[in-house]
């Protein structure tokens, strides 16, 4: 703790360097606080009828959570550093627990062996682009902005695919998609490695570098997942 007290330009390298390392630490440790809260929330409301018929029995109910995910992570995302560290960690997870009450539904489509074992195919791909991002010496900021594109492009799409409900639509953008989130995964990891100089500052701008570092790995991952389960889940 003491370490923490020097500032910046009185720390040496190596008390730096494990400062920086305790900031990825921490934000790692936030993503998968967040995935474990969506977990928990998703099972609850499964075994909720009373939920189920509230969510899934009414179109506007659910619409209308997943209008509140969006303008959370909207929320969270632009005006980060207008806000306090606890109201970004509260919003962080109230977000990861409103996710985690609307992907109940594939508890309800799918079996629960596909399921565990697309979990742990997203889990086994996320750490190792996790690990590319991290120690890879290319500059991967000319693949973000592609990617970015490429996302907007596949949001765009999958919104015209509601109206048509075209196969052939859904599978090409499912395919983008898993792409996209493959490559984003990396980028985010060698962008958060850019960010642990704020665990340098300490204090609020740590806690809230650390919960936008979170943000950006727990939506990789969630998006992810939901995109493998469609190639390689098992509807029940």
């Amino acid at each position: 703790m003491e370490d923490r007290m020097l500032s910046p330009q009185v720390m040496t390298a190596e008390q730096a360097e494990e400062v920086q390392r305790e900031f990825v630490r921490k934000v790692y440790g936030w993503m998968a606080t967040g995935l474990f809260i969506t977990g928990i929330m998703a099972m609850l409301t499964v075994q909720s009828q009373a939920m189920l018929e509230l969510i899934f029995g009414n179109k506007m109910v659910f619409y209308g959570l997943l209008i509140a995910q969006l303008g959370l992570v909207i929320w969270l995302s632009a005006r980060i550093a207008a806000m306090s560290a606890t109201t970004a960690t509260m919003i962080f997870v109230g977000y990861s627990a409103l996710t985690g009450v609307t992907l109940s539904s594939v508890f309800l489509l799918y079996t629960a062996s596909s399921l565990s074992s697309t979990f742990l195919v997203s889990a086994g791909t996320f750490g190792v682009m996790c690990a590319y991002g991290w120690t890879t010496k290319r500059d991967l900021t000319s693949m973000g902005g592609f990617l970015a594109m490429g996302l907007i492009g596949m949001i765009i799409a999958s919104v015209v695919n509601i109206f048509l409900n075209n196969s052939t639509i859904y599978w090409i953008t499912t395919y983008i998609g898993i792409f996209i989130f493959v490559g984003l995964t990396a980028y985010d990891t060698q962008k958060i490695k850019a960010m642990s100089v704020v665990a340098l500052e300490g204090g609020e701008a740590e806690q809230k570098g650390a919960i936008l570092g979170a943000l950006r790995l727990y939506l990789d991952f969630i998006n992810l997942f939901l995109l493998l389960l469609r190639v390689l889940g098992k509807r029940k």
